[in-house]
């Protein structure tokens, strides 16, 4: 009872890939990165099998631990192989790599000649988030050098799906981009839309939902009936009278006649909260039983509008260092 603890539903999580796949019209490639947002990866991979028709992770040691777990469907490497050792996993474990720059191009084509290997890659476009891709001019250069691998993908990503002026620019050039990859590889899947570009309607061949699989809406939307996935207890370690002024490093001038210790601090993930939470504690007034545990976050929109961040960070954070239980 050190830890605390993450309580999952993975029945709402398939319960909300189901609305957003439907919604979508659409494949579905379940985005899994992170752990599946604090949520558990492979548990979250293997119970939407049947729902998700592929998987999108941040990274090659996340793929192969999918792999390992015992998923088959596809899985979209986000990240770009940066050495070799990158390039021979992705192959090894019958993964997708992403072609984002002529440096990783350059790599992947060395790696596969020299040890003879396939490789399958979706091309990436920038399309004005200038996080990862080529620049749209610079699709036909590197169509040429392709033949190689297996190009079944070409993909991009919205930075203002809520904003109409810089969805339609980003629509238009990622559009006359994959219509260029399609002239080669006429089975290449297109995919665009992540969560807010589902809900604003963007079409392509395949979406990518992350946000809304664990109950949540990225700004500017709202995703009707999606339920959070998580909720977050902590063990009460200590109760009893106070003493003095301080309720952690906090000085309270209204002090509490008792004040329990829940173990949870800032070294599980959570906010300082003005100094009530120490690194691995947080004193609360009131009296709580040493021993029990206690519902310590249930909404994670409030708690993360309330810290000025997104759910994404709060997710990723307050799951950090819990333990997992699964409700099927």
């Amino acid at each position: 009872m050190q830890n605390t603890l993450a309580q999952i539903s993975l029945k709402r999580i398939r319960e909300n890939a189901t609305l957003i796949k439907r919604a979508a019209g659409a494949p579905l490639i379940a985005v899994v990165k992170d752990d599946a947002y604090g949520h558990g990866a492979e548990r979250v991979a293997l119970a939407l099998h049947g729902v998700a028709d592929a998987f999108a992770v941040a990274t090659v040691d996340e793929g192969a631990s999918l792999r390992c777990a015992g998923v088959s469907e596809d899985i979209l490497v986000l990240t770009p192989p940066l050495c070799r050792e990158e390039v021979l996993r992705i192959s090894s474990y019958n993964m997708i790599a992403p072609l984002t720059s002529f440096f990783v191009l350059k790599l992947a084509l060395s790696v596969t000649e020299e040890e003879e290997i396939p490789l399958r890659v979706h091309i990436a476009v920038n399309t004005g988030m200038n996080r990862y891709g080529f620049q749209p001019r610079r699709i036909a250069e590197v169509l040429k050098k392709t033949g190689t691998f297996s190009v079944e993908g070409v993909f991009s990503h919205l930075y203002a799906p809520a904003s109409e002026a810089h969805l339609n620019a980003q629509m238009k050039l990622f559009q006359e981009a994959a219509d260029r990859v399609k002239e080669i590889y006429p089975d290449a899947k297109s995919h665009l839309a992540a969560t807010g570009g589902i809900l604003a309607g963007v079409k392509a061949d395949m979406v990518r939902a992350g946000i809304a699989l664990y109950g949540y809406s990225p700004d500017g939307f709202k995703v009707a009936d999606v339920k959070p996935a998580m909720k977050i207890y902590a063990s009460v370690a200590h109760n009893g009278r106070t003493v003095g002024n301080g309720l952690g490093y906090k000085i309270e001038e209204n002090m509490p006649q008792r004040a329990h210790t829940l173990r949870l601090g800032y070294g599980d993930g959570f906010f300082r909260d003005e100094g009530k939470l120490c690194m691995d504690a947080a004193v609360v007034s009131g009296y709580a039983r040493t021993g029990t545990r206690k519902l310590v976050l249930k909404d994670v929109s409030e708690y993360a509008k309330r810290h000025n961040t997104t759910e994404y960070e709060a997710l990723v954070n307050v799951s950090r260092r819990a333990d997992k239980s699964y409700d099927e």
